[in-house]
């Protein structure tokens, strides 16, 4: 388990230099930026990493952060493997996988919610009377320019007025290949089938009033004047017939949801965004938060269980970070829609909807996968450990030195890092004591930052003299030129 730092304390201060007195007294001994496994991450081992690395690895708080948390889980697989720990406690990994099991089960759950429906198939009457506000039509549009003025647009209404009496059912797609000023004119005209909201407000409207194979006025919309036909079943019923059943399933789950709302009676605490924000930047800290975010009839939604529901999101969607810019609304609404999913996870309960023997046995499987595989490309695999080390403590001290040798490759580009999938890290960061200090991070940082500029004055004293011109430089006076005379400097040279 995480321990939090004490720097903690200081967050809450409201005097801004009681804060600073108090900051500087805990982190003027910190020393160590992590420990796992028995080992300690330096302060100065991690800042003189950070600042002897490429150009391209920023020297900043972030990066060794980021360093720090690849360290610790990298010692605790080593740890586990030199204590000849499998990793296999069934109890263990169900807590560390939950975020998969609840997402199993949300699938079982929307398989029932959908065979429990009986929406109304897809018939030529149906289509006729527009039900769930499906049409197909097809149009030839009169473009208006780009920045139209009034004449400009009443010119061409004029011109598709003028139109408009020569189309009819017989002509129409070849009016519209030769006539409509969009993508649809090399079919004719033909927008297949689409909702009736997904169309611009004028042009649904249009649509709808009329009856099939029958051709409207000029629309006017945003983008021009419209003529359009709205298409017969017989016309649209393959695309139809798909279209209708997704849309109608997709009614009957909202309406089934909205039942489910009503009923639940989800409430969103005041300030849950706030505290949302701030978790997901700590998710390992937080991992046990029992704080309410949301509440509902028999249940609540806590920090913990927001934070595992988290896990489902990709890193590369970087969910946190735009939590962090979004507003407490949306925040809210998202907050909320966990809820509902814990809601559903109620009700499956109630059911007796479980996941079967064979998918519980495909997880373990996954995961005991993941670790053999971490432990491998980490070299720190309980067979190869053994090759090389008798006793515990050389197993131990074996491992956290290929685990160091990685993080100096890493480092210097000559290896990349090694993902640990979310549910190990979960189980680890459980299972085996750790802990990453704040201050330690921001010393870390600070090294970093004067080890790298040390490195970059240095490559400055050591570059050769430049003789490349440097458009409109004039060097200022007292400065020696490359002839040697003060203040002559040729005109756009300049010395390095």
């Amino acid at each position: 388990m995480k321990t939090r730092s004490l720097l903690a304390l200081a967050a809450g201060c409201t005097l801004v230099l009681g804060c600073a007195g108090l900051k500087d007294a805990f982190t003027a001994h910190v020393d160590d930026v992590a420990t796992a496994g028995g080992q300690k991450l330096s302060v100065t081992r991690l800042g003189t990493l950070i600042g002897q690395a490429p150009a391209q690895i920023p020297a900043t708080r972030d990066v060794a952060s980021i360093v720090a948390e690849y360290w610790v889980d990298y010692q605790l697989l080593g740890a586990a493997a030199a204590d000849g720990d499998s990793l296999t406690n069934q109890k263990e990994i169900d807590e560390a996988t939950r975020s998969y099991t609840t997402s199993m089960l949300l699938r079982h759950m929307q398989a029932h919610i959908d065979s429990s429906l009986s929406p109304t198939p897809p018939s030529e009457q149906t289509y006729d009377s527009g039900l769930n506000d499906v049409y197909a039509a097809r149009h030839i549009l009169f473009r208006f320019p780009l920045a139209a003025t009034a004449a400009q647009k009443d010119s061409v209404r004029r011109r598709a007025a003028a139109v408009l009496p020569q189309v009819n059912a017989s002509n129409f797609a070849a009016m519209a290949k030769k006539y409509s000023g969009d993508g649809s004119a090399a079919q004719g005209g033909n927008l297949g089938v689409f909702a009736r909201g997904s169309m611009v407000p004028e042009f649904g409207d249009a649509v709808a009033a009329l009856k099939p194979g029958q051709i409207s006025p000029l629309v006017a919309s945003e983008y021009g004047y419209h003529i359009i036909q709205r298409l017969t079943y017989a016309d649209a019923k393959p695309e139809y017939d798909t279209r209708f059943t997704q849309l109608a399933a997709g009614a009957g789950e909202r309406a089934y949801l909205a039942k489910l709302d009503s009923e639940s009676n989800i409430q969103v605490k005041d300030g849950a965004a706030k505290v949302a924000r701030v978790a997901v930047l700590d998710p390992s800290g937080r991992r046990n938060d029992k704080s309410v975010l949301a509440s509902f009839n028999g249940g609540s939604l806590t920090v913990a269980r927001f934070l595992m529901w988290m896990q489902q999101f990709p890193p590369n969607q970087r969910i946190p970070e735009q939590m962090q810019a979004a507003p407490d609304s949306i925040l809210n609404n998202f907050i909320r829609n966990l809820a509902t999913n814990e809601v559903l996870l109620q009700r499956a309960d109630s059911m007796g909807l479980k996941l079967s023997p064979d998918e519980l046995q495909g997880i373990y499987r996954s995961f005991q996968q993941a670790v053999a595989m971490s432990w491998n490309s980490l070299g720190v695999d309980p067979a190869m450990l053994a090759d090389s080390a008798k006793t515990k403590s050389e197993r131990e001290r074996l491992a956290a030195a290929r685990v160091d040798a990685l993080i100096d490759g890493m480092m210097t580009g000559k290896v990349q890092p090694v993902p640990i999938p979310t549910p190990l890290k979960v189980l680890l960061e459980d299972k085996y004591a750790w802990k990453i200090n704040d201050a330690g991070l921001d010393r870390a940082a600070e090294l970093a930052k004067k080890v790298r500029a040390s490195a970059d004055s240095a490559a400055a004293v050591s570059m050769p003299k430049s003789e490349v011109p440097i458009p409109g430089y004039t060097p200022p006076a007292g400065t020696t030129s490359t002839s040697g005379k003060p203040g002559t400097a040729k005109p756009g040279t300049a010395k390095r």
